[in-house]
């Protein structure tokens, strides 16, 4: 039986509507963050689309060492306590190492694997010992059916609140490519299953000293991926992309969310009744 994951009044799963995970890559400040949150929730309220907010308080794996990585910890905790405790939304955010899991998941409903991080044993299995949602993102280097072995690291601590996230999968260099045969069988894990139509745009160290990205596919992809049967879309979202301080080049202008989520949530019913 496919598990349906609950998060406070939300329950995410194939039966239930599509959901979207949206927000800045990083924290950038707490008065950009929290401006994020607002309008995001906003507007997914206004279309009654189910809603976790994503940020960031460290990127520890961008591309140069001089790049923007987030407030750390501590503060980034901290911002993301606030928003969650003003804005009723929960929460999601990264972790990169055992040690922030345990802080991390105190806070944030869902705590998620980065890509690169995805066959990190002692990372999968503190993070279902945590209690909270574990996001898994499929590495680019992975085929769909390797992902059940991360699936696998999570749910032996007992932990079966997982998520797993297709965001694509290297083709060449500075190049990925989403195979929807993907999306088919990593539902068969009988986890809720998401594509993250950012990321998979990504060109990655594709401008040198950082990433590039290919953002005009956004849209085309997202609403492939909901064609395809993903329980929901992720996607970075900032509000001056060219200004980010990571990931901007393949997020999504926070003026067109609304509009791209209005197409998404009615395909998403479309394909449900089929």
């Amino acid at each position: 039986m496919p598990h349906a994951i609950h998060i406070g009044n939300l329950t995410l799963s194939g039966k239930c509507p599509l959901f979207l995970i949206a927000g800045p890559c990083v924290i950038e400040s707490e008065k950009h963050a929290m401006k994020m949150a607002e309008q995001l929730r906003a507007s997914a309220r206004a279309l009654g689309v189910p809603f976790i907010f994503k940020a960031s308080f460290d990127k520890a794996n961008r591309t140069s060492i001089d790049s923007y990585r987030g407030p750390g910890l501590t503060l980034g905790l901290e911002i993301l306590a606030i928003i969650k405790k003003k804005f009723g939304v929960p929460i999601l955010t990264d972790v990169h190492d055992v040690s922030q899991v345990a802080p991390a998941a105190e806070i944030c409903d869902v705590i998620q694997v980065p890509a690169f991080l995805s066959r990190q044993t002692d990372l999968l299995v503190e993070a279902g010992r945590s209690g909270a949602v574990v996001n898994i993102k499929k590495g680019q280097f992975l085929s769909p059916w390797e992902i059940g072995q991360a699936i696998k690291k999570v749910s032996s601590t007992g932990n079966h609140r997982i998520l797993i996230t297709e965001r694509g999968t290297s083709f060449g260099y500075h190049n990925l490519v989403v195979d929807m045969r993907a999306i088919a069988v990593m539902k068969d894990f009988g986890y809720p299953v998401i594509l993250d139509a950012t990321h998979a745009l990504q060109l990655p160290g594709g401008e040198g000293q950082r990433s590039g990205g290919q953002p005009q596919f956004i849209e085309t992809l997202a609403r492939a991926g909901v064609a395809a049967g993903v329980d929901g879309v992720f996607m970075e979202v900032h509000d001056h992309p060219a200004r980010a301080l990571s990931d901007g080049a393949n997020a999504l202008d926070l003026k067109r969310f609304k509009p791209l989520a209005r197409k998404l949530r009615d395909l998403g019913k479309f394909v449900r009744a089929l």
